[in-house]
């Protein structure tokens, strides 16, 4: 009954319509809008919410960015870029007002012990936290001279490491972007405002 009231309105129809294409592109929520990134797009004005219980990846690396919206606001990110990844027990989640009450997307995938995978990995967050461990990580190079093919601007610091793993991962995202998404056991729900954290 809910549902059905939910498609009488045009913001409605268009956010039932957005779930296959939140399933087709999963993360793709927005973009970093600087040169130094290989896909630059305005964001959707909304953050979202992505956590795991493991993050394993090769070819790390993270430097500071900017994103823009449709409405020419800019945002600090901290650009994250992880060559090959996988993602156990994922979780995706967006909440958006409208005026029949908060809803919002949730995506999960990767459980069961198959988790899921990405490559070229970049995500552009504002938050982050979870028990991380390094292998050769390097602080405070240049971010044009990062260990990854996307890579920041001349004189700006950065980080980089030849893999990471990150336990228990919450973060708070305005873009993630990959080549290749595979979402395994991947569940797309409608809801009322529940969030992954």
């Amino acid at each position: 009954m809910k549902l059905r009231t939910i498609t009488r309105s045009r913001t409605g129809r268009i956010l039932l319509a957005a779930v296959p294409v939140a399933a087709a592109s999963t993360l793709l929520m927005g973009g970093v809008a600087q040169g130094a990134v290989p896909v630059s797009f305005s964001v959707s004005g909304s953050q979202f919410q992505i956590s795991a219980s493991r993050l394993d990846g090769t070819g790390f690396s993270q430097y500071a960015g900017v994103t823009q919206d449709t409405a020419g606001g800019e945002h600090a990110v901290a650009i994250a870029n992880i060559g090959s990844a996988t993602l156990s027990d994922l979780c995706q989640s967006v909440v958006t007002e409208t005026p029949l009450g908060t809803v919002g997307i949730l995506i999960t995938a990767g459980g069961g012990g198959t988790p899921a995978s990405a490559s070229d990995l970049q995500i552009g967050m504002t938050g982050l936290a979870g028990d991380s461990s390094f292998t050769n990580i390097r602080i405070g190079v240049d971010a044009s001279t990062v260990n990854t093919a996307a890579k920041g601007s001349a004189g700006d610091f950065a980080q980089d490491a030849d893999a990471v793993t990150i336990t228990n991962l919450q973060q708070t995202a305005w873009s993630t972007q990959a080549s290749v998404f595979t979402l395994t056991g991947m569940t797309v729900q409608l809801t009322d405002g529940q969030t992954c954290f």
